[in-house]
């Protein structure tokens, strides 16, 4: 994939016309009973069908909930591991239950947890920071989650998954948990940042489930399990609306330490390694501290979000946002974290207890592809044509290349839940060529130049 191409690919709301009535957590959700996902393995460069369904199955609500039923599998491919993790995407099979009315959590707040805390709108699921493995004084050594053989570790200095599993990550910044693939940070591709971390994308592909924007309001990506909507990189900069598009920034910062001895509040506790290449600032959750930012509206608190308007919630909401530092790179605590804003409640169910309506997009009125919002690039184009599409897709596109003779020379699909789609066209003559595309009724043809 050419990464110059790659790198220019930009992402604007997503935006559609939906029920005003119902709330953004009911009409969110990415939905298909037709595309099943792809996977890839270590040396293979071809992604295979994993034979699960995508994204969302089924949105049903009552007055109070909204459930969802998804096999935990983006529409973006999932894998390869390069750490060894022996683990593929596999079938979730689960049943979410989210309020429809979230609450601020007035007591001790509480915190997030190993495993599932948020579920993104594509049906995946969302980790906090950590992955399990934290510091044994006694041993000397980090013990927990995948490590080998099995130990035990304090719990006290707790390693930082997005750091100390980077190169685990696939080209979508996620990885699977015994089968249960997430995210732990902003779910977008590692070839898109400004300053790209990782090589992997250069071997296998995968878009991600949104592209920052610095020029737009990130889009609802998904929810918290305390039902607090969960935003990109890029909001508003004052609660209110006003002061223009900005990075949200976490509130946390590294410390000044060099040994682990205590906590930021003071607190002594039982002894980490000390900072050093191997253990180096920010390879453990406890080497931040939070820092207020008075006056200075673009910093999130504690919990890692705001009360502020967004494009869904006019009338203002609270809000998480996925952390990322000037370089777009992952900025702790990432997404959730440590602590719930709202009122906690593990929204994994096995089943519906009271009456609910389905809710079916297709039943709604869906805004018509505009010319506007789709870029081709680059024009002329040697080896690759990438179509970019200014919102991230809550229907399918076809899209079809076409000779001046009006011959379909290529054909593809944008799936729901993708921002972007392309044609190989290496072995294609030199010329002018037709791009295709159409949605909903509406139909756009867009001129491009080969030239090799």
């Amino acid at each position: 994939m050419n990464k110059t191409i790659l790198s220019l690919f930009l992402i604007l709301l997503a935006t559609s016309s939906v029920d005003a009535q119902l709330s953004p957590a009911i009409t969110s959700w990415l939905q298909n009973n037709t595309q099943t996902g792809t996977y890839y393995t270590s040396g293979n460069s071809t992604a295979m069908s994993n034979g699960l369904l995508v994204n969302c199955q089924k949105v049903q609500y009552s007055t109070n909930f909204v459930y969802i039923n998804t096999h935990g599998v983006p529409s973006y491919p999932t894998g390869p591991f390069l750490d060894g993790n022996p683990s593929v995407t596999s079938d979730q099979n689960a049943l979410f239950k989210f309020t429809l009315n979230p609450t601020q959590n007035t007591g001790n707040p509480t915190s997030t947890t190993m495993g599932n805390i948020g579920v993104f709108i594509n049906g995946v699921a969302l980790f906090d920071y950590r992955d399990g493995v934290s510091w044994n004084f006694a041993q000397n050594k980090l013990c927990g989650g995948p490590i080998q053989p099995p130990c035990m570790g304090d719990q006290v200095w707790n390693r930082d998954a997005v750091r100390a599993e980077k190169g685990g990550f696939d080209c979508s910044k996620g990885h699977p948990a015994q089968g249960n693939y997430h995210h732990h940070q902003n779910p977008s591709s590692f070839k898109l940042d400004l300053n790209v971390i990782s090589t992997v994308c250069n071997l296998y592909d995968a878009d991600g489930l949104y592209t920052i924007n610095s020029n737009q309001h990130s889009p609802l990506i998904g929810f918290a399990y305390d039902g607090f909507p969960i935003y990109g990189a890029y909001g508003f900069k004052n609660a209110d609306g006003s002061g223009g598009i900005t990075r949200i920034k976490s509130g946390y910062q590294l410390r000044n330490i060099t040994v682990r001895t205590h906590y930021a509040d003071g607190t002594d506790v039982t002894d980490g390694p000390a900072v050093n290449a191997t253990y180096p600032l920010g390879y453990f959750r406890e080497d931040y501290e939070f820092v207020t930012h008075p006056g200075m509206p673009e910093y999130l608190d504690v919990h890692n979000g705001r009360f502020c308007v967004t494009p869904e919630y006019p009338n203002g909401t609270y809000a998480y946002f996925c952390t990322v530092d000037s370089n777009h790179n992952s900025y702790f605590p990432y997404v959730v974290g440590p602590t719930f804003y709202g009122v906690y409640s593990n929204a994994k169910v096995t089943n519906i207890s009271e009456p609910v309506t389905q809710y079916n997009p297709s039943s709604v009125s869906n805004t018509a592809l505009d010319s506007d919002e789709i870029t081709v690039l680059p024009n002329p184009a040697n080896d690759l044509v990438a179509i970019q599409f200014s919102g991230l897709l809550k229907e399918n596109v076809k899209l079809q290349l076409l000779d001046l003779n009006g011959r379909i020379v290529r054909t593809t699909i944008a799936y729901a839940g993708q921002t972007i789609a392309w044609f190989n066209i290496e072995d294609l003559y030199d010329g002018l060529y037709i791009v295709q595309l159409q949605q909903a009724g509406s139909l756009i043809n867009r001129k491009v130049q080969i030239k090799h």
